[in-house]
């Protein structure tokens, strides 16, 4: 049995495929042409689309010669990277924050301690009544 050649049954069709086909090597050529037509050389001469950025980074840090307070910590902004916040400054501002916290936090204590102590023991003025 031989096969017989597909027909195409409607001119239609044919014109809808010639024009999807030379529609695709348009935008084909266009995005091509956009990306190697792009790259002109620039004004150094390197061919680089995009001049190179340097990271963004932490611009105002929490202070180092004093206390941390809650104005810093309202201003405070994290740089933002592609994928949210980048990792070492949170942690830096974390383990910062968490040394203070656990300063402040034994320094209430030590000042609750020594005010527990200071009601129990009678002041030298004090004297016993009989």
């Amino acid at each position: 049995m031989a096969r017989s050649a597909p027909t195409v049954s409607d001119p239609g069709e044919i014109r809808v495929f010639w024009f999807l086909l030379i529609a695709m090597v348009v935008v084909v050529a266009a995005v091509t042409l956009a990306v190697v037509g792009g790259s002109d050389g620039g004004s150094d001469g390197d061919g680089a689309v995009l001049p190179e950025v340097a990271p963004e980074r932490l611009v105002d840090p929490l202070p180092e010669h004093r206390p941390v307070d809650r104005a810093d910590i309202e201003e405070l902004r994290l740089p933002m990277v592609a994928r949210g916040y980048r990792m070492a400054d949170v942690d830096d501002v974390l383990s910062r924050l968490g040394a203070e916290l656990a300063e402040r936090d034994a320094r209430i204590a030590e000042l609750e301690s020594a005010l527990a102590g200071a009601h129990r023991t009678p002041a030298p003025n004090d004297e016993p009544q009989q």
